[in-house]
């Protein structure tokens, strides 16, 4: 677990992808952290070592069948609860499954904003209505689904929706399919989100 304390009354929560708490992780708490927020991300993988790229398919597979997306959320709603009291803001940024969970939680009415990142298995959700302030950024596309059909669906529910040019994992530095200009542009409309919920 990453635990980044600032004297600040907003914290936020990262939820990391499948890999765990990676370099790409490791560099958006301590970002956030610059930013003037007190940074929680918990180790939802059970193990120290995150998980390299190369193998995506085994920490898929260790993902959904030791944790999956009931546990995890689960794991977040009880370190919601646990420090709601200390702080007047909690926010939620997730990324990939992370950004799954963080939609699962935005009906928890201690959460005051969510930002998920490339959340692709929302669309198995889309029966829930965040209660909270909420954007998800998209790539163009996705290999699995219609990122189009999702955002209409998503618009229908009036959820602040953003598609960036590039692939799943546009804004991570140590990806392949990062792409500078979309990264750019989400983190800013990231941190104005913040600053403005």
């Amino acid at each position: 677990m990453i635990v980044k304390h600032k004297n600040s009354k907003t914290v936020i929560i990262v939820i990391h992808e499948i890999y765990g708490i990676n370099d790409h992780i490791k560099g958006v708490c301590e970002s956030l952290f610059q930013y003037g927020y007190h940074v929680i991300c918990p180790n939802l993988i059970e193990q120290e070592e995150p998980f390299t790229y190369l193998e995506e398919d085994i920490a898929y597979r260790h993902y959904i069948n030791k944790i999956g997306f009931d546990k995890a959320t689960e794991i977040i709603n009880s370190l919601i609860l646990e420090v709601k009291n200390s702080y007047s803001k909690v926010f939620i940024v997730g990324f990939s499954v992370g950004a799954t969970i963080a939609w699962l939680c935005s009906n928890h009415e201690s959460i005051n904003g969510v930002v998920g990142y490339y959340g692709s298995r929302i669309r198995d959700y889309l029966d829930l209505v965040p209660t909270c302030p909420t954007i998800l950024f998209f790539p163009q596309e996705e290999k699995s689904f219609d990122v189009d059909s999702l955002i209409r669906k998503l618009d229908e529910k009036s959820i602040n929706t953003y598609k960036f040019n590039g692939l799943h994992g546009f804004c991570d530095p140590f990806s392949v399919n990062y792409h500078l200009e979309s990264s750019r542009k989400a983190y800013s409309i990231m941190n104005e989100f913040l600053k403005n919920h």
